[in-house]
C-alpha cells in the first residue's frame, strides 16, 4: 500500500470514529421520551408511584405521558401493572418495537418483573445504558369469514375455546397443510415461549425457554389419554377448522375473547415484529422462574 492510500485509509478511519462519537453525543443530548400506561389509577398506590416516575424523569430532563391517546414514538413505555398490563402495553406498542419496563403492581409479576421499590433504580440503569433488550415473538390469527375485531396480535398465546357450558368441540388441525390430529377437547391452546409459563402450562404444556423459536400446541381438557402438547418451530403456520354443536365458538387472544362462527377457518403464525422487554441485567429467566413459580420446589431439600 503506498503512501498516499495509507492516509487516505486513516482519514476514513478518523472520520467514522469522528461519526460514532457525534452520534453517541447526539443520544446523550436528546431528550427521552416515555409513554406511562397503568391498569387502575382509581388505586391510590399507582397514583404514587407514577407522580414518583413523573417527577424522577423530569429531573432527568426527560419527556413523559401518561396514557397517551397517540403514542407516538417515545422511546420507552413504561408498565404500571401485573402482567396483564404489560400485554396490553405490547398491543398499544404493536410493530414499533419499542421496549417495554414492566414494573410489577400485581402478584405474580413474571413478565413485569421491576418492583415498585426498584422503579429508580431501574431507570437509573435505562438512562446508563445498563440493561439488556429481550426480543420476544408474538403470533397472530387470521380468519377466513368474519375479521378478528380488534387486536388479532397476541404476546402469550391463542386459545380456540367452547362457549360457557356447551359441549366439548372439534378442531381439525392443520401445519403447514399437513393434517396434525382433529381434537376433541374444551378447546385448544397456541402459545408462544412467552406464553408457556401461563394457560399453556395450567393446561399440561412445556415450559418453552425464551428465544428458543418455538411454539406450543396444548389441547384443553381433551377427550383422550393419547393426545399430549406439541411443539413445533415459530415458522409453522396452523390453521383451525372447528366444529361446535352450539354452531359458535370463542377465540380468545391473549384472554381477550371475541365469538366465532362454526365453520370458520383460522390461521395462526408468528408476526412480523418484535416485542421488546427491558430486562436488568442481573436477572435470569431460571431463576424468576424459581421465585415466581416455585418451579422445583422441593421441601425436603433445604
Amino acid at each position: 500500500m503506498n503512501k498516499k492510500h495509507r492516509f487516505t485509509k486513516y482519514f476514513a478511519t478518523f472520520a467514522n470514529v469522528r461519526k460514532i462519537i457525534e452520534t453517541a453525543k447526539f443520544m446523550s443530548d436528546r431528550k427521552l421520551k416515555f409513554a406511562i400506561f397503568g391498569n387502575d389509577y382509581k388505586k391510590q398506590e399507582i397514583i404514587l408511584y407514577v407522580e414518583r416516575i413523573l417527577s424522577y424523569l423530569m429531573k432527568r430532563g426527560a419527556e413523559a405521558q401518561v396514557e397517551p391517546v397517540d403514542l407516538g414514538n417515545p422511546d420507552y413505555v413504561i408498565s404500571m401493572g401485573g402482567d396483564g398490563t404489560l400485554l396490553k402495553a405490547a398491543g398499544r406498542v404493536g410493530g414499533r418495537e419499542i421496549p417495554i419496563i414492566g414494573v410489577n403492581m400485581g402478584r405474580l409479576g413474571f413478565l413485569a418483573d421491576v418492583l415498585p421499590r426498584e422503579i429508580e433504580e431501574t431507570l437509573d440503569k435505562v438512562f446508563a445504558g445498563d440493561y439488556v433488550i429481550e426480543d420476544h415473538t408474538p403470533i397472530q390469527v387470521e380468519s377466513d369469514c368474519e375479521p378478528v375485531q380488534g387486536n388479532p396480535v397476541a404476546l402469550n398465546d391463542i386459545a380456540v375455546l367452547k362457549r360457557d357450558s356447551a359441549s366439548m368441540i372439534s378442531i381439525r388441525t392443520y401445519v403447514n397443510g399437513d393434517f396434525l390430529v382433529n381434537y376433541q377437547a374444551d378447546g385448544l391452546i397456541v402459545a408462544t415461549p412467552t406464553g408457556s409459563t401461563a394457560y399453556n402450562l395450567s393446561n399440561g404444556g412445556p415450559i418453552i425457554a425464551p428465544q428458543s423459536g418455538s411454539l406450543c400446541i396444548t389441547p384443553v381438557a381433551p377427550h383422550s389419554l393419547n393426545i399430549r402438547p406439541v411443539v413445533l418451530n415459530d415458522t409453522s403456520v396452523i390453521t383451525l377448522d372447528v366444529e361446535s354443536r352450539s354452531h359458535n365458538f370463542l377465540v380468545a387472544i391473549d384472554g381477550r375473547s371475541e365469538k366465532m362462527a362454526e365453520g370458520t377457518h383460522l390461521t395462526i403464525r408468528k408476526a412480523p415484529y418484535k416485542i421488546k422487554i427491558v430486562r436488568l441485567c442481573n436477572r435470569r429467566y431460571f431463576s424468576t422462574l424459581r421465585e415466581k413459580l416455585m418451579w422445583g420446589a422441593d421441601t425436603r431439600q433445604k
